[in-house]
């Protein structure tokens, strides 16, 4: 496909959304959607999958920390939630785009009914020209913010690329605080090299995977490795990069090396 027309999905995670407090970055949530906006303004398909509920509904309650009892974190996903969604419809009104809402749990993308009610779904919005904006339905689902259950997601960069593989994207890219894969954990070892592209996750390669993300997110860089397992195998191109610079999502999608891209065998034939 064209680099002028791709189906692209977008994960953005939290601390990309929010302040250290946790209340919503209006900034970066901006520019963002006005990059996205651009994106599909250029002939493609975007669907966003957007983190943050917990967070902000945890800010928007005055809570002075985020909850550790369940059922008061689901219920700050559905504050939160309700937050996100209002500040997104009305920033990407003022590019005179359309979003949907997508809350999926794990028996959603499990169950193969589902599954496919969810392609024609996401099918029909993309088709209708409506930017998708999904989440994980943190209100009636554990696995993300409980630990030591089934999950079939489990974090969002999972969720992405189940996402990419159900609406047979071209494309995955996950906005995170760090700028790719790199050789060795750059925070320790000032040599390490960013590391543009992978071809095939090895060994060696997932081994350089480090521990959780920061506070306000639940994703570190071994489910990043994991949903790029999901994505390439999908025949969908993967990228890791810094989500503080929304606008490197024009040279990504122009095929040029920013961050690291997971190429998929499909791509990598072309």
């Amino acid at each position: 496909m064209e680099a002028s027309k791709q189906r692209i999905v977008v994960k953005v995670g939290t601390s990309t959304l929010t302040h250290d407090s946790g209340a919503v970055n209006l900034r970066s949530m901006e520019h963002l959607v006005r990059t996205l906006a651009d994106l599909q303004g250029m002939g493609n398909e975007v669907i966003l999958v957007t983190s943050g509920a917990i967070g902000v509904g945890t800010a928007k309650l005055g809570l002075s920390q985020r909850p550790s009892e369940l059922r008061m974190k689901q219920a700050a996903a559905a504050v939160g939630q309700c937050r996100m969604m209002h500040i997104y419809d009305k920033l990407f009104s003022e590019y005179n785009r359309s979003v949907a809402q997508i809350l999926l749990t794990g028996d959603d993308v499990d169950d193969p009914e589902r599954a496919e009610h969810l392609t024609g779904t996401f099918e029909a919005l993309l088709e209708l020209g409506v930017i998708p904006v999904v989440n994980e339905n943190d209100s009636v689902s554990s696995a993300e913010i409980e630990t030591g259950r089934h999950k079939v997601l489990g974090d969002n960069d999972t969720l992405s690329a189940i996402v990419a593989g159900l609406c047979r994207a071209d494309l995955l890219v996950l906005l995170s605080d760090i700028d790719g894969l790199y050789s060795a954990d750059p925070h320790t070892h000032p040599d390490a090299q960013l590391i543009h592209h992978v071809r095939e996750l090895t060994p060696e390669i997932l081994e350089m995977a480090g521990g959780a993300g920061s506070w306000r997110g639940t994703g570190g860089m071994a489910t990043k490795l994991s949903a790029a397992k999901i994505a390439i195998d999908a025949g969908c191109d993967m990228v890791i990069t810094n989500g503080q610079r929304p606008e490197d999502l024009y040279d990504i999608v122009a095929g040029q090396d920013v961050g690291t891209r997971f190429i998929a065998e499909r791509s990598a034939q072309l």
